[in-house]
């Protein structure tokens, strides 16, 4: 498991980063949300020792995490770090040598990546002939080289189209073995509550809330959606037990005040014919709003 423990980070008066605690636990998709400024990224850089903490530490399996071991890490940063007048095929060759990797031994893997993420055919291209996607693509390519031992990526479908989204996904997927940790960032809010397991929100350089997504949202008032046979759902408002975040005709999402949903349908049954009543799972773009907001 791969944690951070109190990372504060402070540039003279300002604090960047103010007591900073979480784990990404290995086999597991961690999604690291937060507004611009937050220090989402400056975390990261701390976690691979590309930038030294005020204070705190990194830990790997309860110990701290050495240089010789962040070497090991898989590091895919926000801005593009190629080389764009080299071959493709020739700058990840040569990351794996820096990494032990014989020539052959690293072509076999640069190829095997290239494939995976469908741009095996430009390998012979210089980086800064190929579109932003697929530079995109051989940035993750380099971050995977070198079969890492943990994932740390910084947007890394920030410009990628559906189709080039959705490779990268299922090579991350067939990377992530159940000893790699893997924790990215996004602002994607639909992506990341698609793809995480694991779910960490920064605010102002803080820890606002984390954990699996279930268990964040297990902390909200359970919310229903409602659809009446006929009529205005207004009237839901007079239940006892209810509160309606929303009301559209015969339809409305409510919120349960404690109540027991079965003796809430009861009541409204009791009165008008119910044609639907079903949990409503609240969009991680409310619950981020929410906690940061809080």
């Amino acid at each position: 498991m791969l944690s951070v423990r109190q990372l504060t980070r402070r540039y003279g008066d300002i604090t960047v980063l103010d007591d900073v605690s979480f784990d990404v636990r290995a086999g597991r998709i961690t999604g690291f949300v937060g507004a611009n400024g937050a220090g989402k990224t400056t975390t990261m850089r701390i976690m691979v020792g590309v930038l030294a903490p005020t204070a705190g530490e990194v830990l790997w399996d309860g110990e701290q995490a050495t240089t010789e071991l962040r070497r090991r890490f898989g590091y895919m940063p926000e801005e593009r770090g190629l080389y764009p007048r080299m071959k493709v095929l020739d700058q990840l060759v040569y990351f794996a040598r820096l990494h032990g990797y014989s020539p052959a031994a690293g072509e076999e893997r640069a190829m095997h990546l290239l494939s995976h993420l469908g741009i095996d055919g430009r390998s012979g291209d210089l980086l800064d002939t190929l579109s932003l996607g697929n530079q995109q693509r051989v940035q993750i390519a380099t971050a995977l080289i070198h079969e890492p031992v943990a994932l740390i990526l910084d947007e890394p479908f920030s410009g990628l189209d559906p189709i080039a989204v959705e490779s990268m996904v299922e090579l991350l997927r067939v990377e992530v073995a159940p000893t790699v940790p893997l924790l990215f960032s996004s602002h994607q809010l639909e992506l990341v509550e698609r793809l995480c397991d694991d779910l960490i929100i920064l605010s102002d350089g803080a820890v606002v809330a984390s954990g699996s997504k279930d268990e964040l949202r297990s902390t909200e008032s359970e919310r229903y959606r409602v659809v009446l046979e006929s009529g205005d759902a207004a009237w839901l408002r007079d239940v006892a037990g209810v509160r309606v975040l929303d009301v559209d005709g015969p339809s409305a999402l409510i919120e349960l005040d404690g109540s027991v949903p079965a003796d809430v349908l009861q009541a409204l049954v009791a009165r008008e014919k119910v044609i639907e009543f079903a949990r409503s799972v609240q969009p991680l773009s409310e619950l981020f709003s929410e906690v940061v907001a809080a």
